[in-house]
């Protein structure tokens, strides 16, 4: 049985309705192949991990046929729930939890350089501290896990700006949780962050 959970938040990669903030700088196709590749990017590092952490694919567009015609039928997918991103990390959270009373970490997939060696720190910090910060260099965060859940680190947060990671430190410290910071990793999410791609997508789309 799992001990652990991983979940990783994508978007069906469809043309014009992902990676919107590319759009204008590459065309809404490469944007959507971004979208694709990067994904998979990242549910192959998610392989590599050890069996005892169960993987699951929370995803916003599509629908499931859609998304296991994508990525394989062998992921648990599960639609996004909530108005904005802090309801949606919350609600993944809150339901995982419940059904195993482990610690849950959600992954995003605009940071490329993430790595296994991350992701195993991070469920390993998470046997001693309550909260698990992975800080972007746009000042959001990467990689969010915890103990338990904690709905207040999902409210009153202005998501996509520069505050986030510091706005959710703060509020963790005035609840005293004990905080665990892995490395600032940069993502790809503007025009100007596309000389962070890997280059293996680099090399597909010409970027």
């Amino acid at each position: 049985m799992a001990q652990k959970t991983l979940v990783i938040f994508t978007r069906y990669p469809e043309k014009g309705k992902t990676k919107t903030r590319l759009i204008p700088a590459i065309g809404a196709k490469k944007a959507a192949q971004i979208q694709k590749l990067m994904t998979e990017n990242i549910v192959k590092i998610a392989r590599e991990l050890k069996d005892e952490i169960e993987i699951k694919i929370y995803y916003a567009g599509g629908n499931q046929t859609l998304m296991e015609s994508w990525l394989g039928d062998q992921w648990q997918f599960i639609p996004q729930q909530g108005k904005d991103l802090g309801e949606k990390m919350f609600s993944a959270i809150e339901s995982n939890f419940k059904s195993t009373q482990k610690p849950v970490i959600i992954i995003g997939i605009d940071c490329q350089s993430l790595t296994v060696d991350i992701l195993e720190k991070a469920f390993f910090a998470l046997d001693n501290h309550n909260l698990v910060l992975g800080k972007a260099e746009d000042g959001g965060y990467y990689l969010i896990g915890l103990q338990k859940p904690r709905k207040e680190l999902f409210e009153n947060i202005k998501w996509g700006t520069k505050t986030v990671y510091q706005d959710t430190i703060n509020i963790a410290k005035k609840s005293n949780l004990s905080i665990f910071n892995l490395p600032i990793l940069a993502d790809i999410d503007r025009p100007e962050d596309l000389v962070n791609l890997p280059d293996n997508i680099r090399e597909i789309l010409n970027c």
